[in-house]
């Protein structure tokens, strides 16, 4: 019985490896084009995605913390980053480009608008350049973008929020960040000071301003962009030529300007606290990431809104929400034929 038995189970083994058999030889041709495969990424498609890291810029600014005192008129003092420096380099540092002129030379609210691209990385080094003796500023200043990628140590914040270091500028000390614009990470993105915490806000009294991440598909045709932050009172804006780079900051709702027929391209960034209600009179643009037409956008705290129009008649942007409209949130919007 047992003779029998071992026969039968010689002949099940048997039949066993002959179908392991055939099934390997049936996928020796599927596993041979998987090894192909391989050997060509390793060959070619780590090479190519090494090609496409590198085609990548560098971007090496210089930005600096400073007081604007109050002007005759009264009111507060101000604190505002200026544009020392931004050089633009492949990312081993040659073939520099200096774009430093294309920034007003003096500290501005909203602060500069830093234009990069997909790819790009960023050495951001700020310096504080307060007057350690004045008791109404602080000895830390910093840098905290939302949108792109960085270690905790680029965070921007104090050791008690990060549980690392204080990432700040001191008056004896600079601090660099790093940033990378990595895939996805298009968009346009507030940077504001985290650190000067005592100042009831400081960034509502000056020290913020906006990064754009243009991804490769972004228009190549926008003649300008409109950067409006939009506080609790006013609009503060920068405007931006699309040939030149060259930026114009404003105050309090500025007069933007447009070539009848061009593309011009509006950044909406919510500060504050209240929810507003951006409207474009005789304009309408496609709601980002739907198929919708609007001529209007909420847009409460922190939230951010981009979008395309051709510049056609003059008109104003203004926010209609009750409150603000009380305030005289609006500005001019002309157009030239």
């Amino acid at each position: 019985m047992s003779y029998i038995n071992f026969n039968a189970k010689s002949r099940a083994s048997v039949h066993h490896s002959q179908v392991i058999h055939r099934r390997m030889r049936n996928a020796g041709p599927i596993l041979l084009l998987l090894l192909v495969l391989a050997l060509s990424f390793s060959l070619f498609g780590a090479n190519a995605f090494a090609q496409s890291a590198s085609a990548g810029k560098l971007h090496t600014i210089g930005l600096w913390a400073e007081k604007i005192p109050a002007g005759a008129e009264g009111g507060n003092d101000r604190f505002a980053y200026r544009m020392n420096s931004h050089v633009i380099a492949d990312m081993n540092g040659d073939n520099e480009t200096d774009v430093t002129a294309r920034y007003a030379a003096a500290a501005t609210v909203p602060g500069p608008t830093i234009v990069i691209n997909e790819g790009d990385e960023v050495a951001l080094t700020l310096s504080h350049v307060f007057d350690p003796g004045d008791s109404t500023t602080l000895d830390q200043v910093s840098v905290h973008v939302h949108g792109v990628h960085y270690d905790i140590l680029s965070d921007g914040t104090i050791k008690y929020i990060n549980l690392v270091e204080d990432e700040s500028a001191t008056p004896v000390a600079s601090y660099t960040y790093r940033w990378i614009a990595a895939p996805g990470t298009a968009g346009t993105w507030a940077y504001h000071d985290h650190n000067m915490i005592t100042l009831n806000g400081a960034e509502d009294r000056g020290l913020f301003g906006a990064l754009i991440v243009n991804s490769s598909t972004s228009l190549s045709s926008i003649a300008k962009d409109y950067v409006l932050f939009i506080g609790d009172d006013a609009f503060w804006g920068t405007e931006i030529d699309g040939q030149t780079g060259q930026q114009t900051s404003f105050l309090h709702n500025p007069a933007l300007t447009a070539q009848q027929g061009s593309n011009v391209r509006f950044h909406l960034i919510a500060l504050g606290t209240v929810t507003h209600n951006f409207s474009l009179p005789g304009y309408s643009w496609i709601d980002p990431g739907t198929n919708l037409t609007i001529n209007e956008k909420i847009i409460g705290p922190l939230e951010k809104h981009v979008f395309t129009v051709q510049a056609g008649t003059s008109s104003q942007y203004l926010d209609t929400a009750f409150s603000s409209s009380l305030l005289g949130m609006k500005g001019d919007f002309n157009v030239i034929p």
